[in-house]
């Protein structure tokens, strides 16, 4: 089975899906969240360099065409910072 390759909305690196985080717009509630649902994806790397620009500059309200809500991106940081420290373990 072919692998299957996505792109990061914030510094546009391709790699496997399984790299990345996955957003969604849900379809048709038009609500987004982290993982789950079918509708629209957008991918991001999970690294605060990626995460910072993404929320700054919008980036993935803009390929989602909807409004991230800022809970989501604290969900994001608090993620960021689990997987961090488990990695320093």
């Amino acid at each position: 089975m072919k692998p299957n390759y996505r792109r990061c909305t914030s510094c546009r690196k391709v790699g496997l899906k399984e790299e990345f985080w996955r957003i969604v717009r849900v379809f048709p509630s038009g609500k987004v969240q982290l993982d789950m649902g079918m509708g629209r994806s957008a991918y991001i790397c999970p690294q605060v360099s990626c995460l910072q620009a993404a929320q700054k500059k919008n980036r993935l309200g803009r390929s989602l065409h909807a409004s991230v809500p800022e809970a989501l991106y604290q969900t994001m940081w608090q993620r960021l910072a689990q997987s961090n420290s488990q990695n320093k373990t």
